[in-house]
């Protein structure tokens, strides 16, 4: 690789550090006023009169959970019924309603923010159900989730309460003040560089060679905005961002990981300033960083490195990536897409080598924590922020406590609990995989294209893609089979939900605590002792958990 290409690549990422640096405190406060406001717009006022809600009452903990399932069962049914009706829909383009299975799939997906897509979305949806459908749901599900991480802040912050806030205030505001202006803002971005934005649908060309082609349009920069700044993933084409139509040049490129990290890398300034205190902020994001900077630097340096004879002789491994993005390019958005729930690739990860796919592998598996998905990413990092500070107590035998509040069995439990979900589902879903003789003998007859650790490893990042709702594929399995639909939209489901349920149950406990006074023994947790504690706490959990079936397929793989 020559120098040129290494220091446009240092270049990438440096503009996008210094933009969310610059991004960080202003849009972070904007973040904090928004949730702690106590006036509704009118059109919000309009919309609470028209559902029934009274901005002014606050929920339990219980309550706000029930609120949040119910809303996403509502989203699930009307998804697929959109689906299914499609063919009496106008901008249907003529395509039939899409299958009870594939319909149900995508309807789950979207609704939990993973955003995966058995289907080829070109050839499958029409703009109706692309903009009322998946677009919609781009929104709200994204907004779900700043709602939970806004739910747990609130947590820390009250003294006795009974009360984390109204969830249908918060997806609203969310919505209203946060995802759409920044979404407006973004889609001329995209339009700027090139992004589609059109109702054309096909269109007949003749290529250079003289055959014909069909070149599909559609209102693709307005998806893609929210697609990115949400950390959806869900690509309007089947390439996703490694289509031209969608990701035309490195400065689109670049423009689509600003928006991905944007709200994830400014909540924990909201943190902060929710508790009343910016350096536990400054601690969270300092640990997110440390490790997103480790994690883009080693899946560049694994590709770079081009191990075998075939990258060897082509300087580098390009298999799978865009040459207008190169391995720079493709890296970098591989590491953020996958540290942040973000299902888009501009890149085809099962191409990557054995090393170097493992990595984004790796990232999911942390938790999707540096920075996370949008809400997910924060609430994720608090609860492990938990974990650290009972371990650090019991390490220099101090008092367990965080941002005020004592942390006790309960809150241990369910720390704990939250944990421990999305583990179990990736490794009994792989497992179940080949443990089962006939769910293996379909798996590796009609799903694997790739024998050995390499197709152990696209099963493994299937499960784990689908558990921690990212959404991004290896590229080389046939997920759409009846075993792979179900087991892996029970997998979005479960770990999408259950950890937020454990999240609100700690919320609510948090916040009916009374504040616990600083002392001597009270472990710092803004200092950079517990930046480095719980960045350690983070990664030595995921080892523990995932280390011998990584052994078994991309370190396998990799050292052979």
């Amino acid at each position: 690789m020559d120098a040129a290409t290494i220091w446009s690549g240092i270049l990438q990422i440096a503009a996008l550090l210094v933009a969310l640096v610059l991004v960080y405190r202003p849009l972070g406060d904007y973040m904090a006023r928004v949730f702690t406001a106590e006036r509704d717009g009118r059109a919000e006022r309009g919309l609470y009169r028209l559902i029934g809600v009274d901005s002014g009452r606050e929920q339990t903990w219980q309550a706000y959970a029930r609120s949040t399932l119910a809303f996403s069962l509502i989203g699930v049914l009307l998804l697929y019924g959109l689906q299914r009706l499609q063919v009496f829909l106008p901008w249907a383009l003529g395509l039939p309603a899409v299958p009870e299975g594939v319909a149900f799939n995508t309807a789950l997906s979207f609704v939990t923010n993973t955003n995966w897509q058995t289907y080829y979305p070109e050839s499958t949806l029409g703009y109706a159900v692309q903009l009322a459908g998946l677009t919609v749901q781009n929104f709200v599900s994204a907004s779900v989730g700043i709602a939970i991480a806004v739910a747990l802040v609130r947590g820390f912050a009250r003294r006795g309460s009974a009360t984390i806030g109204n969830f249908w205030v918060d997806v609203t505001r969310g919505v209203t003040r946060l995802l759409l202006p920044l979404a407006v803002i973004g889609a001329i971005g995209m339009i700027g560089t090139g992004v589609v934005q059109n109702f054309a649908g096909f269109t007949d060309v003749t290529t250079l060679s003289g055959a014909g082609q069909a070149l599909p349009g559609g209102p693709v920069a307005s998806q893609e905005a929210i697609k990115q700044l949400g950390t959806n993933g869900g690509g309007f084409f089947n390439a996703n961002s490694a289509h031209p139509f969608e990701n035309p040049n490195p400065v689109s490129n670049l423009l689509q990981l600003l928006l991905v990290l944007i709200i994830p890398v400014s909540l924990p300034r909201t943190f902060g300033r929710m508790v009343g205190d910016d350096r536990q902020g400054f601690a969270i994001i300092a640990t997110m960083a440390g490790i997103a900077l480790a994690s883009i630097a080693a899946v560049t340096a694994l590709e770079a490195a081009a191990q075998g004879s075939a990258p060897e002789l082509a300087g580098g491994a390009l298999e799978g990536k865009e040459q207008r993005f190169g391995i720079f390019g493709s890296a970098l958005y591989a590491a953020v897409t996958t540290l942040t729930s973000t299902g888009a690739v501009n890149s085809m990860h099962d191409s990557y080598t054995a090393l170097g796919g493992m990595v984004p592998l790796i990232n999911m598996m942390l938790g999707e924590i540096a920075p996370g998905g949008v809400g997910a990413g924060l609430y994720g990092m608090l609860v492990l922020a938990v974990i650290t500070v009972f371990i650090g107590g019991l390490l220099v035998g101090r008092t367990p406590e965080y941002v005020g509040k004592k942390i006790g069995p309960r809150e241990m439990k369910l720390a704990s609990l939250y944990i421990l979900v999305t583990p179990i589902l990736v490794l009994a879903g792989t497992a179940l995989s080949f443990g089962i003789p006939a769910v293996r003998s379909d798996v590796e007859g009609t799903s694997l294209w790739n024998p050995g650790p390499h197709g152990l490893s696209e099963v493994l990042y299937a499960f784990t893609s689908a558990a921690n709702n990212n959404g991004s594929a290896f590229a080389g399995i046939t997920s759409a089979t009846p075993w792979f639909a179900t087991a892996l939209g029970v997998a979005m489901l479960i770990g999408r939900f259950v950890p937020i349920v454990l999240v609100l149950a700690l919320a609510g406990s948090l916040a009916a605590q009374k504040p616990v006074p600083s002392t001597t023994g009270t472990l710092p947790t803004h200092r950079p002792q517990f930046v480095g504690l719980l960045g350690a706490v983070s990664v030595v959990i995921t080892a523990l958990t995932y280390f011998p079936v990584l052994a078994l397929a991309p370190l396998a793989e990799g050292l052979a």
